[in-house]
């Protein structure tokens, strides 16, 4: 058990650490097999990375678990919660800068690398002797580059699906943002309620955004071998969808420790936490929608 030092909770030795270390190996050594292994011989990674992935899922369930506990039983005081907050904000920020990298990218791709292949500014001399026939645009006219990588494409087209999945998100930011607000004024049912659909959104906006991409493969050709425009698409929004299953799967965790009867108005880190990380998943996604889709 831990214990009460000064103002700070010293939480007691535990071994999720390692467990996670280990299982994070497993993981990644079972992937760097199964890639690299020679035709036939994949069977050994794959069985890898499955006890690898398995271990990851109980050890933040185990881990978590231990979290909770310890919140229940009344060990966090007022600096604990200071530095969950923290922690969280330098959390939500690395992932502000993880997104950064991929805006950036995609930005440089377009504002630079497609121009100068077209002829622009220091691209003169590669346009004329190289590429000559090859015309600076991006998208389906010249997201595949000179070589025509992958073949021709189309591009998804944003008042579909990306625009559904828009309203979605925007839906489940205001969704969160009532039960956030209902915890506060201790009304539990309603909490259920709209947590309850935030969390039908996330996974109604998970199947649309495979739906797009089954589309885009099968009808459209655009597939991460459609060139530049195909691997920064691809890249993107996969990406996101990634991160917006992790929220679904948190604000379920959440939804069903509510029903258990844990949080109250003053006390409610995990909920913000998870809705401090929706509302990000949210933004980026705004992101997303203008200049992947629209611009």
């Amino acid at each position: 058990m831990g214990q009460q030092q000064g103002a700070y909770f010293v939480p007691a030795k535990s071994q999720w650490p390692i467990v996670a270390a280990v299982v994070m190996f497993l993981t990644v050594f079972g992937a760097a097999h199964w890639l690299n292994a020679a035709p036939g011989e994949a069977g050994f990674g794959k069985t890898v990375i499955t006890i690898g992935f398995i271990g990851i899922l109980l050890m933040f369930f185990g881990w978590f678990r231990s979290v909770i506990h310890e919140s229940l039983a009344g060990r966090y005081d007022a600096q604990v919660d200071r530095s969950f907050r923290m922690g969280m904000m330098w959390f939500i920020f690395s992932e502000v800068m993880f997104f950064a990298a991929f805006f950036g990218a995609l930005f440089y791709t377009r504002m630079f690398s497609v121009p100068w292949l077209g002829g622009d500014g220091h691209g003169v001399l590669t346009h004329q002797f190289l590429w000559n026939d090859y015309t600076a645009a991006w998208g389906a006219g010249g997201g595949n580059g000179p070589g025509n990588i992958g073949g021709s494409f189309q591009t998804v087209v944003p008042w579909g699906l990306p625009l559904l999945n828009t309203l979605i998100l925007l839906t489940s930011s205001v969704t969160v943002t009532i039960a956030h607000h209902a915890l506060k004024s201790g009304h539990r049912g309603k909490i259920l309620v709209f947590l309850g659909l935030t969390v039908l959104l996330g996974a109604t906006f998970v199947y649309a955004q495979a739906h797009e991409y089954m589309e885009a493969y099968k009808e459209l050709n655009l597939t991460l071998h459609s060139g530049v425009y195909g691997s920064t698409f691809f890249m993107l929004t996969g990406f996101h969808g990634l991160h917006v299953t992790l929220g679904t799967i948190m604000l379920a965790i959440i939804w069903l420790r509510v029903l258990k009867g844990h949080f109250s108005p003053e006390h409610h880190f995990g909920f913000e936490a998870v809705a401090w990380y929706w509302h990000f998943v949210d933004v980026v996604w705004l992101g997303l929608f203008m200049f992947v889709y629209i611009l």
